[in-house]
């Protein structure tokens, strides 16, 4: 006899991953000439769900280093940068409860473009994020009721009388 039972798991009920595309801008003090570099470190992130919408809050380095004064000093331009983006995760299941976001970097961010105006520097950073939707949903399976049946346990050990043993038993067998 079958019967269906519900189980109450979790599981990932939404799934997604999305490029972002960002523009920055910071003044410096000197003209700078050339940018030599630029590159991004510390990359920190969290996600939280608010209505239908998950809202990623996150912040990273950058670290823009250029030269001034017609090429011949130099210097790093390091800047904190904050961060929020917003995701739409569509998602079949309407009953579900208890949800947590998961977010990964699929793509650290990075320097896709720098450029200079003026005493003004402007770069874009890419990043790709993955999200996961995870919530409390209910499994209908069908139980089957009865019972496998038992194997025979077989002892495969010997049994040694020990009042036949002698002393040099454990020496020989050593």
């Amino acid at each position: 006899m079958s019967s269906y039972k519900e189980i109450v798991t979790k599981a990932v009920i939404g799934k997604g991953k999305k490029l972002f595309t960002n523009e920055y801008q910071v003044d410096v003090g000197n003209f700078p000439s050339t940018i030599l570099g630029c590159w991004v470190i510390n990359h920190n992130f969290h996600g939280v769900m608010q209505k239908d919408d998950i809202v990623i809050t996150g912040s990273f380095d950058v670290n823009i280093w250029y030269s001034y004064d017609d090429d011949t000093k130099t210097d790093v331009l390091k800047q904190t940068q904050n961060y929020q983006e917003v995701v739409h995760m569509r998602h079949d299941n309407e009953d579900v409860t208890g949800e947590d976001i998961i977010v990964r970097s699929l793509k650290q961010p990075t320097c896709s473009e720098v450029h200079i105006d003026g005493n003004t520097i402007y770069y874009t950073i890419e990043k790709e994020l993955g999200i996961e939707l995870v919530g409390d949903v209910k499994v209908k399976i069908e139980a089957n009721e009865e019972e496998d049946p038992w194997d025979e346990i077989v002892d495969d050990t010997v049994d040694i009388d020990t009042n036949t043993l002698d002393d040099n038993f454990i020496d020989e067998n050593i």
